[in-house]
């Protein structure tokens, strides 16, 4: 396979997960929501619905496993597991990291209208640019300086007057602590996406699309393993028959809605380190963050939530921040005459020779 055909299968899989994550960012949080107000309120089963969807990413590891059987050179051993020890502690520890991130948000998020959760997790940008340039040396330019600024007060303008959206029968103090649990869920999901590029760049092994999806796997696992160990302190296993016969919308449709939470939340998490191993930790926060209007405007269609002008500040300031980030983008991968005129010439040759 040559260099341009490579290109273009990574940008198709750049494609592809964008898609995939954006399934997942803006189906996850309103499903997630639709369990606690209709009368769902385990936090450690909500956390765990997050990551136990994995089994899932097992069809496509199996199927990329027959392809490399296909493709392979019939002299090469092709193993059915390709992850390493050193890259399965790395996961070990990410699924940690993923297991206490997901109860902080599911925390947040059962105190929170999705609207305003979704605008607190923006804030996760900023922190995914400042632990991407300490971790890989993400390098800036001065319009992604100013997409994480104005992305960083516009979660300032939120905080400000956030208590004027709080759901009947909750007091200001859970709602602040909702607030404070979202804003610590997006700091540490913000520090796991760098450290997850970190994890493919220290690796001593060639890291393919396979291998990603494996290193997820293992993620949800150790997540989903965290998440159990919450349910069974908190002995949520014991009451989740009784919740389901007491859910509003009924007995069958809380099952459905556990299934189909843990299916979509999968298409987040696998989205989203897709994107990292395509380009960047710092584009896969972008991503997430730039689908912010969506969940913001589905959240108000489906649950009626209010839209007051403190938010409408914040998306505005968001939204700002988001164009400023992808012109900053186009503007520096746009070829100057130079750089044109160097891409013509042949291979292992200089402009000055060419002269």
């Amino acid at each position: 396979m040559n260099v341009k055909d490579g290109g273009t299968i990574r940008k198709a899989l750049l494609i592809i997960n964008c898609i995939i994550l954006s399934i997942g960012n803006c189906g996850a949080p309103l499903i997630a929501r639709l369990y606690f107000i209709h009368g769902g309120n385990r936090i450690w089963f909500s956390s765990w619905l997050q990551t136990a969807g994995c089994p899932i990413i097992l069809l496509p590891i199996a199927c990329a496993y027959v392809h490399r059987s296909r493709t392979a050179n019939p002299t090469s051993e092709n193993k059915l597991i390709c992850m390493e020890r050193p890259l399965f502690v790395a996961a070990i520890v990410l699924g940690i990291l993923s297991g206490l991130d997901n109860y902080l948000y599911s925390y947040g998020l059962s105190r929170l209208p999705v609207s305003t959760s979704s605008l607190i997790i923006a804030s996760q940008l900023a922190f995914t640019a400042g632990f991407a340039f300490l971790l890989v040396k993400q390098k800036f330019t001065a319009y992604s300086i100013n997409a994480v600024f104005l992305l960083t007060i516009g979660a300032g303008v939120l905080a400000l007057h956030s208590s004027s959206d709080r759901p009947a029968n909750e007091s200001n103090k859970e709602y602040i602590l909702g607030f404070v649990m979202t804003l610590a869920a997006a700091a540490l999901y913000g520090f796991i996406l760098p450290l997850v590029e970190l994890t493919y760049k220290k690796a001593k092994q060639e890291i393919s699309y396979a291998l990603v999806m494996e290193i997820q796997l293992v993620m949800c696992l150790v997540a989903t393993a965290f998440c159990t160990v919450g349910m069974l302190v908190n002995n949520d296993f014991k009451v989740i028959g009784r919740e389901a016969r007491e859910f509003e919308l009924g007995e069958t449709k809380y099952y459905i809605v556990a299934i189909f939470s843990a299916i979509i939340w999968q298409c987040f998490f696998l989205g989203a380190i897709g994107v990292v191993f395509c380009a960047s930790s710092l584009l896969s926060a972008v991503v997430i963050a730039v689908l912010l209007p969506v969940t913001e405007i589905l959240a108000v269609f489906f649950f009626n939530e209010k839209f007051q002008a403190e938010k409408g500040v914040s998306l505005a300031l968001s939204l700002w921040g988001f164009l400023s980030y992808f012109y900053g983008d186009i503007k520096r991968k746009k070829p100057t005459p130079e750089t044109e005129m160097t891409s013509s010439l042949p291979p292992n040759s200089t402009l000055e020779s060419r002269v």
